[in-house]
């Protein structure tokens, strides 16, 4: 057994399901269960699913600092690990814990806190699960001001430019890998924009703000982009944008994986 996942290799052509190429083409958003699809700017269940399975064992604790609508939270008590969820809109909170108790997993344990995961307290927070350390973050921060969440100013989809996105992001990656095991593992998942007519590569400046930490990059997972809720029914209007001028409709975003060498 790997001392980060529940894998055997002795069984390793049993795990088809678990990908292990830097390409991930998912057709259907998995909206079984607990999961919603309305939520401006959740992600696929897929995703966390997937990477919990790769770097976390039952029983293990994971972060989101940007939970939403509480996706990567459904898929750890599916999975049989333990969650903390932070989010800066109490409602937000509250919705996803109606979906998240409709799946309710005595194996698992789900922690849910309203605030600014650049500076809320979590050392209060592992001290009240009884815990030193985390063994995994997920990041699925908003994509800077390409759908405002909120108007919250502590909002990273308030930010007025892009250094004020990477200063605010940075923040929330210092305040919560300081609480994540030596020698596991984060991930983020991030699209780039396009803004003044260029690309923003926000995909890549947020990576970097892993390097310049020395985090070890571990893999850059390419994924398709599907129809987004703001872009429903509209791609003929955005196939005829992109031939009338000079760029390329997004398709594709980021997934990150790091592995944290440094205490």
């Amino acid at each position: 057994m790997s001392k980060y996942n529940d894998i055997d290799m002795n069984f390793w052509k049993d795990y088809g399901d678990i990908e292990t190429d830097s390409l991930w083409l998912i057709d259907k958003r998995d909206n079984s269960g607990a999961h919603v699809g309305d939520y401006h700017g959740n992600f696929v269940p897929q995703i966390p699913h997937q990477l919990f399975i790769r770097y976390t064992k039952k029983g293990d604790w994971i972060l989101d600092p940007f939970m939403g609508s509480g996706t990567s939270l459904i898929e750890a008590q599916r999975l049989q690990r333990n969650a903390i969820g932070i989010d800066l809109q109490q409602k937000v909170i509250d919705d996803a814990l109606t979906r998240i108790t409709l799946e309710n997993n005595d194996d698992s344990k789900i922690i849910c806190h309203c605030g600014d995961s650049s500076e809320i307290d979590f050392k209060n927070i592992l001290d009240s699960a009884e815990i030193k350390k985390v063994q995994f973050v997920i990041f699925h921060p908003p994509y800077w001001d390409i759908i405002k969440f909120s108007d919250n100013p502590k909002d990273l989809s308030n930010c007025e430019n892009l250094k004020e996105f990477q200063i605010s992001f940075g923040k929330v990656i210092d305040n919560t890998t300081a609480f994540l095991e030596k020698n596991r593992y984060c991930a983020c998942v991030i699209g780039d924009k396009y803004a003044n007519s260029q690309v923003v590569p926000l995909g890549f400046h947020c990576m970097n703000l892993f390097l310049e930490r020395n985090f070890l990059l571990k893999a850059i997972i390419v994924k398709n982009f599907g129809e987004t809720k703001g872009k429903a029914n509209q791609q003929a209007i955005w196939r005829y944008r992109a031939l009338k001028n000079d760029f390329y409709i997004f398709k594709h975003e980021y997934i990150f994986i790091f592995k944290k060498i440094a205490n």
